[in-house]
C-alpha cells in the first residue's frame, strides 16, 4: 500500500512538473494567441498581406505584453479599451472592440453604460457616434432584448442623488472653482455638473461606481486632462480601487495613445501617491 501511493504521489508530482513547465514556457505570441482568441476568434497566424508585420508587432504588444500587466481581469480591460477608443472616435476600432467586449463576458448593457459615461467628458456629438456603433453591433449580434432603461433619477432628484456621489469623492470643488464668474453663473455651471454627470450618468444602474471611476480615468488620459486627472486618481482611491489598479487601468490604454501621453498620466499618478503619503 506504502509503495502504491508513493508511486501515485511522484505521479502528480511529475504532472504539476509538467504543468508548471508548459505556464513558464508561454511566450508573448502564446498570450496573445490566448486573448486573440477569446476576443476576436482569431490568432497570429491570421496576419497576412502587406502589413503582417505591423500586426505582429501590435497584437504580440497588445495581447501578449500589456494585458499581463496588473491586477485586470479582461472584461474591465475591454471596457477601458472601449472607453478610450470612444474618447478617440476611432470608430472602425470601436466596433471590433465591442464585439470583443462582449466576447469577453460584458453584457450589452455595461458597455452601454461605459460609453455613456464618456458623455460629460467629451460631450455629446462624439459619444453619439460611439452609441451609433454600438447599437450596430448588439442589431447584427441580436442582442436588443438584453437592453433596458437603467435610470434610477427623476427629475425631483437628480440634483440630490447626484451630490451624494460627487460630494465624498470631490467635495464643492467645482463650486469654489468658478464662484466668482459673473452673474452667478458659476453657480449654475457647479449645478450642471453635479445633476448631469453624476446625476444623470453615475446613478444609472449597470455599472459600479469603483468601474466608473475607473473608465474615467481612461477618459482624461486619452483626453490629455492631466489636471482633471489627478483629482480623480484620488476619487478613485475615495472609491475603492487601488493606485496599482489605477496604474495598471493607464497602461493597459497606453497602445491606444502612445507613450507620451501615458508617461504624463503615469506622473500624475507619482504625484498623488506622494501626496498621499505626505497627507495632503
Amino acid at each position: 500500500m506504502k509503495k502504491v501511493l508513493t508511486i501515485l504521489l511522484l505521479i502528480m508530482l511529475s504532472i504539476s512538473s509538467t504543468v508548471f513547465a508548459k505556464e513558464e514556457k508561454m511566450t508573448r505570441s502564446d498570450i496573445a494567441n490566448k486573448n486573440l482568441q477569446t476576443l476576436f476568434n482569431i490568432s497570429l497566424e491570421n496576419n497576412k498581406g502587406a502589413d503582417k508585420d505591423f500586426m505582429d508587432i501590435l497584437q504580440k504588444y497588445i495581447f501578449g505584453e500589456v494585458f499581463e500587466v496588473g491586477n485586470l481581469d479582461i472584461k474591465t480591460r475591454e471596457l477601458l479599451t472601449v472607453t478610450t477608443l470612444t474618447a478617440l472616435q476611432t470608430l472602425p476600432q470601436l466596433k471590433a472592440h465591442i464585439n470583443g467586449a462582449l466576447n469577453a463576458g460584458n453584457s450589452p448593457v455595461e458597455i452601454r453604460e461605459a460609453i455613456y459615461q464618456c458623455a460629460p467628458f467629451i460631450g455629446f456629438p462624439k459619444t453619439l457616434n460611439a452609441i451609433a456603433v454600438f447599437n450596430e453591433v448588439i442589431k447584427e449580434r441580436g442582442l436588443e432584448a438584453e437592453l433596458k432603461s437603467t435610470a434610477t433619477t427623476t427629475e425631483a432628484d437628480r440634483f440630490k442623488k447626484g451630490y451624494e456621489i460627487q460630494n465624498p469623492l470631490y467635495g464643492d470643488e467645482i463650486k469654489e472653482a468658478f464662484k466668482n464668474l459673473p452673474d452667478n453663473m458659476g453657480s449654475d455651471v457647479s449645478r450642471f455638473l453635479t445633476e448631469v454627470c453624476f446625476g444623470d450618468y453615475y446613478t444609472r444602474e449597470g455599472l459600479e461606481l469603483k468601474t466608473r471611476e475607473l473608465l474615467t480615468i481612461a477618459i482624461l488620459t486619452t483626453t490629455k486632462n492631466f489636471d482633471t486627472l489627478k483629482s480623480h486618481i484620488k476619487g478613485n482611491l475615495k472609491a475603492g480601487n487601488s493606485i496599482e489598479t489605477i496604474t495598471a487601468s493607464i497602461i493597459q490604454i497606453m497602445p491606444y495613445i502612445g507613450f507620451p501621453d501615458s508617461f504624463q498620466a503615469l506622473k500624475a499618478v507619482q504625484e498623488v501617491m506622494k501626496e498621499e503619503k505626505a497627507g495632503k
